[in-house]
C-alpha cells in the first residue's frame, strides 16, 4: 500500500500540471434536465404524439363503465342469455382496454427515452462546448458531495443549451 501511495506522490511530482493552475468545474445535470428549453419540447412533444391514444383509453374505459353499470341497473329485467352476452362483451373490452394500456406504455416509454437521450447528448455537447471555450482541465457531474458555487457551471450549461439549435 506504501509503495502506491509513494508511486502516485511521485507521478503527481514529476507532471507538468500543478493543482493551482488546474481548472474545475461542477454541473448538476438533473438540475439542467429540469430547466432545459429542449425538455419542455420534447415533453410537449410527446403530449402532443399521445394524446390521442390517451384520450381514447379514457373513453374505452368510460364505455366499459357504463355497460357495467347498465348490466348492474337493469341485471333483474334482463334474461340470463342477455345478461351472460353484455358480460362477455365486458369481459371482452376490459381485456381489450388493458392490452391497449400496456402497449401506449411501451411505446410511451420508448418515445421518452428516445427524446432523453437527445437531450442528453445536447447536455453533453453544450458541457463540452463550456469547457473547451473556457479552458476546463476537470468538469464534474453526479457523484459530487459538494461543490463551490465558483465551480458550478450548471447555469452556464442551460445558457448554453437555451441558445443550441433544435
Amino acid at each position: 500500500m506504501k509503495t502506491k501511495i509513494a508511486l502516485f506522490l511521485g507521478l503527481l511530482l514529476t507532471t507538468n500540471v500543478s493543482f493551482a493552475d488546474l481548472k474545475i468545474g461542477f454541473v448538476n445535470i438533473p438540475a439542467v434536465l429540469e430547466k432545459a428549453p429542449q425538455a419542455e419540447k420534447a415533453k410537449k412533444r410527446l403530449e402532443q404524439e399521445f394524446s390521442p391514444r390517451d384520450k381514447q383509453l379514457v373513453a374505452q374505459q368510460k364505455e366499459i363503465q357504463s355497460i357495467e353499470e347498465k348490466m348492474t341497473r337493469d341485471a333483474s329485467v334482463m334474461g340470463e342469455k342477455e345478461r351472460n352476452n353484455l358480460e362477455k362483451d365486458v369481459l371482452n373490452k376490459k381485456r381489450d382496454a388493458k392490452r391497449a394500456q400496456q402497449e401506449f406504455s411501451e411505446d410511451f416509454n420508448v418515445r421518452r427515452n428516445e427524446e432523453l437521450g437527445k437531450l442528453q447528448r445536447r447536455i453533453v455537447e453544450a458541457i463540452r462546448a463550456i469547457a473547451k471555450d473556457q479552458n476546463y482541465d476537470l468538469l464534474l457531474t453526479d457523484g459530487v458531495i459538494y461543490a463551490n458555487e465558483q465551480i458550478d457551471i450548471t447555469k452556464q450549461v442551460q445558457e448554453k443549451l437555451s441558445t443550441m439549435p433544435e
